[in-house]
């Protein structure tokens, strides 16, 4: 079997970049708010919180 590579490389423009910092940090706002509501059920109650349950409430 042959297994081939690709490599390519991403210039966004400064419009681009702006909107995909914005779309990243959006992102890891709602991850982090998510594993912080998921944390604090597991050590204050010893609750398991799964992502439904994460989804819902975040």
């Amino acid at each position: 079997m042959i297994q081939k590579a690709f490599k390519s490389r991403f210039c966004p423009t400064p419009e681009q970049e702006t909107l995909l910092r914005r779309t990243v940090g959006c992102a890891r706002l709602v991850y982090n708010r998510a594993l912080a509501a998921r944390t604090e059920a597991w050590y204050e109650r010893q609750e398991r919180v799964g992502y439904s349950e994460t989804s819902t409430s975040v």
